[in-house]
């Protein structure tokens, strides 16, 4: 299974912290196949880190690249056909970080690891906690 992890689970999986629950931890770390990170994930983090913003992670887009690397996790970069899956999505969530991240995973397809319950409406490939 290839897993692509949202904003907050990708920092959330390389600072081990506890807001992951065990059974996603170990789906990252050791059922899948592969573990991607979006572009738009470090675009997301270099925008709300740079505009100060409280949901920003601690840290700058380029030490959380730094991260994902040493972590394994492969950079899924944005492509055409991304964009254009964006414009089919329903309505469901108005974030266009997430929409995008939605629309990559599934026109991969990915399975989309995401803490935001709302997402879990687009498909039920998205595995939400």
């Amino acid at each position: 299974m290839r897993l692509l992890l949202d904003t907050h689970v990708a920092v959330w999986a390389v600072d081990n912290t506890a807001m992951l629950p065990a059974r996603i931890r170990t789906l990252i770390a050791e059922e899948a196949e592969q573990v991607f990170v979006s572009t738009i994930v470090l675009w997301e983090i270099a925008i709300k880190h740079s505009l100060g913003r409280k949901s920003a992670p601690n840290v700058s887009a380029a030490r959380a690249n730094m991260h994902f690397e040493n972590a394994g996790f492969f950079v899924l970069p944005i492509s055409m056909a991304h964009v254009l899956a964006v414009a089919d999505l329903p309505g469901h969530h108005g974030d266009p970080f997430d929409r995008m991240l939605v629309a990559q995973a599934l026109t991969e397809p990915m399975r989309l690891v995401t803490h935001d319950q709302t997402l879990a409406a687009y498909s039920d490939t998205i595995i939400t906690f």
